[in-house]
């Protein structure tokens, strides 16, 4: 099996799961040991492909492997294999990210606190907002968590929030609409 035939498993597999197993996949290689350079060990990426619940052979792991340990040393560059599976956001997409991102960081230290969002963010048309199954608060908390604050300092860095809108975006297929919903959220 071919590189791309494995990732497309990889993919399928993932979409049967939804778009928090792409963001969890993340956070799960954050929980394992990810460097600060965002590389994991062979047996770590073996681990955190399984707890996301994607069922690999071992031969077609050690053909991801080989592919994704760039530097034949033994780690997974997790940034690039994430893009693989996810793709990169087109243009108009990241666009909307980069200027929501922007608006809070008005320092340039890269980098939001939970409160600075609050202040902007609106759950008030979330589902379960909605339906009164959870509160705003409780919908806000639920969105906190999965930023995945990699070293809980209660900030989201510009990677964490591209990390994030690169999982939520490759769950919805058309730009105009994910753009919509962005503007909507962040009351553009």
């Amino acid at each position: 099996m071919s590189v791309q035939e494995i990732i497309l498993k990889v993919k399928e597999q993932m979409a049967e799961r939804g778009a928090r197993t792409v963001r969890g996949l993340g956070r799960v290689f954050n929980a394992v040991g990810a460097s600060p350079c965002r590389k994991v060990e062979v047996q770590e990426f073996f681990v955190g492909l399984n707890e996301c619940g994607v069922k690999l052979t071992k031969e077609e792991t050690n053909v991801l492997l080989s592919h994704f340990d760039t530097e034949q040393d033994g780690h997974v560059n997790f940034d690039e294999f994430l893009t693989a599976i996810r793709g990169r956001m087109c243009p108009a997409r990241q666009e909307v990210v980069d200027i929501v991102f922007s608006k809070f960081n008005a320092d340039g230290s890269d980098k939001v606190t939970a409160s600075d969002l609050r202040v902007c963010y609106s759950v008030e048309a979330h589902p379960k907002v909605v339906s009164g199954e959870i509160t705003e608060d409780e919908a806000f908390l639920e969105f906190l968590a999965n930023f995945g604050d990699k070293n809980n300092d209660g900030k989201i860095t510009k990677t964490e929030w591209d990390d994030f809108y690169a999982a939520v975006s490759s769950a919805i297929d058309n730009d105009d609409h994910f753009v919509q919903l962005m503007k909507q959220a962040w009351k553009l």
